[in-house]
């Protein structure tokens, strides 16, 4: 099978994801559901849900964390294009050392983070540990985040992680956490309690998402805006 993503052509395929979401941008209408209002955070989120950024209201001091890898060069084009920062790496492949490393200490100068916290290859939905050390380390709260929209054109991709985006015009929710804290004295091999927090909480949005659509609709809330 020839693979598609290759040295050869991420440049111009990067360039459609980059003309992609500058198109997007324009029909892609976001309301925000308990966003935090806090210095500094990580969001901690679902691959499936990446495109959720868009609807970050402080996009110039978030960074993002991307792999170094070819299909992340190319992830790397759009956000940036949005206004984003980017931090290559992973916090679990070659490079996560430096990566983590600078992502913390934006962290501490009071900007914003975002995380896939179900790993670069998943399995999908899963919280993998790295965000929570990342957390301990710059001493600063996990908000998790969801997006959700009932239209047609809020279409499923076929990938593992089944990603999710919109097509023309869409009225989509991202819906925030609590705060999840993590202890500074917390090691290492004690960070399950918090993975299990991420993760319970993430899967609590998703459940809640449908009734609260319902009721930001009934409250005519992308007129408000």
């Amino acid at each position: 099978m020839v693979r598609l993503i290759n040295q050869k052509n991420y440049d111009k395929l990067g360039l459609l994801i980059k003309g992609f979401f500058g198109f997007q941008r324009h029909f892609t209408h976001i309301r925000n559901i308990n966003y935090p209002e806090l210095n500094s955070c990580i969001f901690a989120l679902w691959h499936a849900h990446q495109f959720s950024l868009f609807g970050l209201e402080d996009k110039g001091h978030t960074n993002i964390m991307i792999s170094n890898s070819a299909d992340g060069e190319i992830v790397a084009m759009g956000v940036e294009m949005l206004g984003f920062k980017t931090v290559r790496g992973s916090t679990g492949r070659k490079g996560s050392i430096t990566a983590t490393k600078q992502l913390i200490e934006r962290l501490q100068n009071n900007e914003f983070a975002a995380i896939m916290v179900d790993g670069p290859r998943g399995p999908a939905r899963k919280v993998k540990g790295g965000i929570v050390r990342i957390a301990k380390n710059a001493n600063v709260p996990i908000i998790p985040m969801i997006w959700y929209c009932p239209q047609k054109n809020f279409i499923t991709l076929p990938s593992w992680d089944k990603m999710s985006s919109p097509i023309f015009a869409c009225k989509i929710l991202n819906i925030y956490g609590e705060p999840i804290y993590v202890d500074p004295n917390t090691y290492d091999e004690d960070e399950k309690p918090t993975i299990d927090k991420i993760q319970a909480s993430l899967e609590d949005l998703e459940k809640r998402a449908p009734e609260l659509y319902k009721e930001a609709k009934k409250n005519k809330l992308w007129k408000k805006k």
